[in-house]
């Protein structure tokens, strides 16, 4: 057996089998950039497939992150419109612009708004993969979720770890 002596804490090379899973493991990382057109749920789910298919590995963990704070992801339904819809109008009744308790008021009345929407949501998923596909149910899709008005071009950081 080759020396590691990395390994000289371990009994036997079995006990250390976890740590050299470990060393087998690749990790691969994109972005991908969208434009968004104003408030609103923008599907990203075939991107992000076709990259992690691309990737070549069969089991692993798969992160996205979005680079914004006024912009989040989720996973929604991805059958019916009507979802996007009303999660759009159930946002804009917790979180309405122009709230006069709004300190933070210097880059438009949409702004602040925006900042709960994407605390309130997240900015980073997690998706297992397994036989080269994140695993999502039947009518799951992945979702930059837009908070402002106005277009902006969004920014998701890929993350895949596995083998």
């Amino acid at each position: 057996m080759e020396d590691r002596g990395w390994l000289d804490g371990a009994r036997s090379l079995e006990h250390a089998a976890p740590v050299l899973d470990l060393l087998e493991m690749r990790q691969s990382s994109h972005e991908i950039e969208l434009s968004t057109r104003g408030k609103g749920l923008y599907e990203i789910t075939s991107p992000v497939v076709g990259w992690v298919s691309d990737c070549g590995l069969r089991k692993g963990l798969l992160t996205l992150f979005i680079r914004h704070t006024s912009a989040s992801l989720t996973i929604q339904e991805n059958a019916d419109p009507d979802v996007r819809h009303d999660l759009e109008g159930y946002f804009s009744r917790i979180a309405p612009e122009d709230d006069p308790h709004y300190r933070h008021t210097m880059e438009g009345p949409d702004d602040m708004p925006a900042h709960i929407r994407s605390a309130l949501t997240q900015t980073q998923l997690t998706i297992p993969v397994h036989g080269g596909c994140p695993v999502l149910g039947t009518w799951q899709g992945i979702y930059v979720f837009e908070h402002r008005r106005a277009a902006h071009r969004r920014r998701v950081f890929l993350h895949l770890l596995g083998e």
